[in-house]
């Protein structure tokens, strides 16, 4: 897929241009040339002209987001029991706290990116175990290896963590008894009551980041702009600009609209759900939940000549080329395109040069 055909502005501008240079050719065949390069020349100056320009020719869009604390998550019970404590909404919870009690016994939030799949007991390995005990170790426990075999020495230091927790020392970790995340959390909403009945697989609470963000919905035509570490640039709601560095890039399934009986009334869509982590989050202070506007660059040219879209021709032997006004006459001269973006595009060729003087068909 082309540049020009990848944005709906990008295409505007070369549809533009292509109705001028179908306007340009006729021009051409009025003054008598046959529009091949290099082999006309006609006396006296075009009506219009604009100059051949070196600069940085960049790619971009901008598309509406929000500031927020990112992706939203949510805790569902694995164990069953009463639901006996919930932490305040807006409050943060860090590695080896309680994210909420069933039964008065705490379901302990720890690190990691894998979730919590099955119980944990001696003679298991793997990677979930892995993960595990590094948490443990992070949490000041000491007496084991950290790898991927859960091992007697494991199951001695996690029952020391169960005895500070308050919990059963039985040296197994059961299934629902912990939560993954990828770090502290934000409580967002609770979804259940404190007293309600917990049962596997019910919503408890839902959780986010605790960073300040901005989190974009893009299309899935657009997915060349949602490159992890990419340069962006965000407006505030004040006018302020921020620079901005991508830090995730997700395939998200969002419902669609809900009807009058609570019912989704449209097909759902796939968007890839972009997270903007600022370059200074003091800058997004004072802002709660507000839009934003950020801009990505999809390519960029550095140090390219360029001019405007419209000054291209169409040649009979196929291409493009530019009329250069050279005194009082001027020749058609063949260019080889590249990038189009802002009006302009980037052109190179053996008879041009930087501050020659192109003629803009009218």
């Amino acid at each position: 897929m082309t540049d020009a055909t990848r944005r709906p502005g990008l295409r505007a501008a070369v549809a533009v241009g292509i109705v001028l240079l179908v306007a340009a050719v006729g021009v051409v065949a009025a003054l008598g040339f046959d529009g091949a390069a290099g082999d006309a020349t006609r006396a006296g100056g075009p009506a219009a002209t604009a100059p051949i320009t070196r600069q940085t020719l960049a790619d971009t869009q901008t598309a509406d987001g929000e500031l927020g604390y990112g992706t939203t998550r949510t805790a569902t019970a694995k164990l069953s029991g009463t639901i006996t404590g919930l932490p305040a909404t807006g409050s943060t919870v860090r590695r080896g706290k309680a994210l909420y009690l069933v039964d008065n016994e705490k379901v302990v939030l720890l690190y990691g990116g894998l979730p919590a799949y099955r119980t944990l007991a001696p003679g298991i390995d793997g990677p979930d175990v892995t993960q595990f005990e590094r948490n443990l170790r992070a949490l000041g426990y000491t007496g084991f290896t950290v790898d991927d075999e859960y091992t007697g020495d494991t199951a001695d230091a996690v029952r020391d963590w169960q005895e500070d927790l308050g919990l059963p020392e039985t040296g197994r970790i059961e299934q629902g008894r912990v939560v993954y995340a990828d770090g502290e959390v934000r409580v967002e909403s609770h979804q259940a009551d404190v007293g309600a009945a917990a049962q596997p697989g019910q919503a408890v609470l839902t959780y986010t980041g605790t960073n300040r963000v901005v989190t974009v919905d893009l299309d899935m035509d657009d997915q060349r702009l949602a490159k992890r570490k990419a340069k962006v640039t965000v407006k505030l709601p004040d006018g302020r600009a921020v620079a901005g560095t991508i830090s995730t890039a997700e395939t998200v399934v969002q419902a669609g609209a809900s009807g009058a009986n609570g019912q989704s009334s449209g097909e759902a869509e796939t968007k890839i759900e972009v997270t903007v982590a600022v370059t200074d989050p003091k800058a997004l202070a004072g802002f709660d939940q507000a839009s934003a506007t950020v801009t990505f660059t999809a390519s960029e040219r550095r140090d390219v000549l360029t001019v405007p879209v419209a000054a291209l021709l169409a040649l009979a032997e196929g291409g493009y080329g530019v009329e250069v006004v050279d005194g009082d006459g001027s020749r058609i001269v063949a260019v080889t395109t590249g990038l189009f973006a802002d009006g302009r595009v980037e052109v190179s060729g053996s008879e041009i040069a930087e501050g020659m003087t192109v003629a803009m068909p009218t």
